[in-house]
């Protein structure tokens, strides 16, 4: 899928030219490009659209067997990158298993037209997957590092309709609000409001929330100013930190 073409920014950083130049891109042979692309069909196949976790939307299929998912981890942890589960990236976090990215994303029933907020950028990864499928993804990330990394990693990679903050995304991106879609990948312990309040009528939100002990992945909807919610599933997502962990 042709990927639009908007510039990247970073927020709070110095920029992202400067980060990439502290970034080197990994250098990898056909061979390896080849090997990674029989992996990432593999996933899609056997971890994906199964009997039983039932992904779909074949253009979350199609995203998800697009993304490069070895290009947001660690170089060590390549060789793991399309197995089925969470890797560590650094700084006490991780990138999602692709099935719960496939998951989330397919409830969150993306539309070429949208624009979507994501609370907890990480790896980018997430970022990128949505940015397959979506008008614009602004991302926020409470660890500058991780924010400066994923950012020059997207940009790198052509994803150029995401946008990267580094800040507290328990009060989200008001200057770009309201939002078709919200989607936060660390958990709070209640919904935050100024999300709610940003998602638009008719909008959708993906939130894990709960303990880290006791987390439930859950869907909001918005119709007429009124929320629903559901549980989807248990689920265990690394705490949010700032605002959303001190109330």
């Amino acid at each position: 899928m042709q990927k639009k073409c908007l510039d990247i920014s970073l927020w709070q950083a110095d920029s992202t030219a400067a980060i990439a130049s502290h970034l080197p891109a990994m250098k990898t042979t056909k061979t390896d490009e080849a090997s990674f692309a029989i992996a990432r069909a593999r996933m899609v196949a056997g971890q994906l659209a199964t009997p039983t976790r039932c992904i779909s939307d074949h253009r979350v299929l199609q995203a998800m067997a697009a993304v490069p998912r070895h290009e947001f981890v660690p170089e060590s942890q390549r060789h793991l990158a399309y197995d089925d589960g969470p890797l560590p990236i650094g700084h006490g976090q991780t990138i999602s298993q692709p099935y719960i990215v496939a998951l989330m994303t397919e409830q969150l029933r993306p539309h070429p037209t949208h624009h979507v907020l994501e609370i907890g950028t990480g790896s980018g990864y997430q970022a990128a997957v949505l940015a397959q499928l979506v008008r614009h993804v602004y991302s926020i990330e409470i660890i500058e590092p991780l924010a400066a990394r994923a950012a020059a990693d997207l940009q790198r990679l052509g994803y150029a309709n995401v946008f990267v903050r580094s800040g507290d995304g328990y009060q989200g991106w008001p200057e770009q609000a309201p939002f078709d879609a919200v989607i936060v990948t660390c958990a709070p312990e209640h919904i935050p409001q100024p999300l709610v309040n940003q998602l638009k009528d008719g909008g959708r939100m993906l939130i894990p929330v709960g303990p880290p002990q006791d987390q439930k992945l859950y869907v909001l909807e918005k119709q007429r100013g009124m929320v629903t919610q559901c549980a989807v599933l248990p689920v265990r997502f690394v705490p949010m930190t700032g605002q959303g962990h001190d109330r």
